[in-house]
């Protein structure tokens, strides 16, 4: 198990933004791994993470932590930024509800709005919760089904 666990932690840093232990608890969480903070604490020791200015990062360079420069200086996507803020979607009427952690729901928001989704009209966002606004439920319920499927993956 430890050894599956360390994989998913390495596949988890090399592949997406990574900025704390909570939020590679709740990654790892995703992928069926349930872990302490005690245990995330030794994994990262024993994996020789570090943390830099872009997150966590693998001894070899490989990660967002890393000191190399990434050529892609765009926003956060909104499939990673639901992955590392989002907790729940629900869609009422021609609108969808984003719950996120705590002061996730404005960095959310605002990955959505630069992706600039046909179906969605605009967001509103408070600390922990976008609303997310459509023309009409049909495409909010096309809305709410993409960020499920981002959210469960």
């Amino acid at each position: 198990m430890k050894f599956q666990r360390h994989k998913a932690i390495r596949d988890l840093v090399a592949n997406s933004l990574v900025s704390n232990q909570d939020e590679l608890r709740r990654k790892l969480r995703r992928r069926g791994f349930e872990v302490t903070q005690a245990t995330l604490s030794r994994d990262l020791h024993e994996l020789h993470l570090f943390k830099g200015p872009g997150g966590y990062a693998l001894p070899a360079g490989n990660g967002n932590g890393s000191g190399v420069a990434i050529a892609d200086d765009g926003p956060p996507s909104v499939a990673e930024m639901i992955e590392s803020f989002g907790l729940r979607v629900q869609q009422a009427m021609n609108q969808v509800v984003v719950g996120t952690v705590m002061g996730g729901a404005q960095p959310f928001a605002a990955a959505l709005d630069h992706e600039g989704w046909p179906e969605v009209l605009g967001t509103v966002a408070g600390d922990d919760t976008v609303l997310v606004i459509c023309a009409d439920p049909r495409r909010a319920g096309e809305v709410g089904a993409r960020l499920r499927t981002f959210l469960e993956s």
